[in-house]
C-alpha cells in the first residue's frame, strides 16, 4: 500500500481506524475498526502493591521521546509482530511531524521498557509497548497515564483489551461508545509537552492502588 501516507494516516485515527499488518514480512496493510475497544479511563489505573513497591525502590529513568526508534523496535522485536516496514517507516515520519510520542523506561543506560503511540486532539492512540525487564512495560504505562492526564488528555485508546492491560485499569467499551469519546477528544487540544514528566511521588499518588 504505497499511496499510504502520514497524512491519511491521521485522517484514519481521526475516524477511529488504525492499521495492522499479518506480520513482519508481509507488505499488505489492513484498516480495523474493533466492535469493542480498550481504553484507559485516565483517573483509573491500577497501581498493584508490588507496582508501587517497584515506583518507590527507584532505580530507573524515565524520557519522553528520548528514542522513539529504539521504542518501535523493541515492540517490533518478538516472534510475532504487526509491525511491518511500511508501518514502521509511518510512524517515524509521523514522529518527526510531532504526531508520535515514546515514553522510555532506562535501567543502567539501557532502553528496557517502553510504550509510544499517536496523539490527535486531546485524545492518545497507544499502539504498542514492550519491556525487556520485570514490570519494564507496568512503568512506562504508569507514567504515561498520569503524564495524559495532567497535559489535558481525555482519551486513552488501547485499541484491544488484554488480561495485562486489564488488571492495570484497562475497560473494554462498544464501537459506538468509543466513537462518541473520540469525537469529543478530537473537539479538544492536548500538548504532550506542556507538563514535565511526573514524578515517582505523583504517580503513586495519582493513581489508584489494588490489593
Amino acid at each position: 500500500m504505497s499511496e499510504l501516507t502520514p497524512e491519511i494516516l491521521l485522517r484514519a485515527y481521526g475516524m477511529g481506524i488504525f492499521p495492522m499488518s499479518e506480520h513482519r514480512d508481509d507488505p499488505e496493510i489492513f484498516w480495523v475498526d474493533p466492535r469493542m475497544r480498550g481504553v484507559f479511563p485516565l483517573d483509573g489505573f491500577h497501581l498493584s502493591r508490588s507496582l508501587r513497591r517497584r515506583i518507590r525502590r527507584g532505580g530507573y529513568a524515565v524520557t519522553l521521546d528520548g528514542d522513539f526508534a529504539g521504542v518501535v523496535d523493541g515492540c517490533a522485536d518478538r516472534a510475532e509482530t504487526w509491525i511491518n516496514d511500511t508501518i514502521r517507516d509511518l510512524y517515524q515520519a509521523l514522529h518527526h511531524r510531532g504526531a508520535a510520542h515514546s515514553l522510555e523506561i532506562w535501567m543502567d543506560d539501557l532502553l528496557v521498557g517502553g510504550v509510544y503511540g499517536v496523539t490527535l486532539g486531546s485524545a492518545f492512540f497507544g499502539e504498542s509497548m514492550f519491556s525487556r525487564r520485570t514490570d519494564a512495560s507496568k512503568l512506562a504505562l504508569a507514567y504515561l497515564v498520569t503524564h495524559l492526564s495532567r497535559c489535558g488528555f481525555t482519551l486513552f485508546d488501547t485499541q484491544f483489551t488484554t488480561p495485562h492491560l486489564l488488571s492495570l485499569g484497562a475497560v473494554e467499551i462498544t464501537r459506538d461508545d468509543y466513537h462518541a469519546q473520540l469525537e469529543q477528544a478530537l473537539r479538544q487540544r492536548a500538548d504532550i509537552y506542556s507538563e514535565a514528566l511526573p514524578s515517582a511521588a505523583e504517580v503513586l499518588q495519582r493513581n489508584t492502588q489494588t490489593s
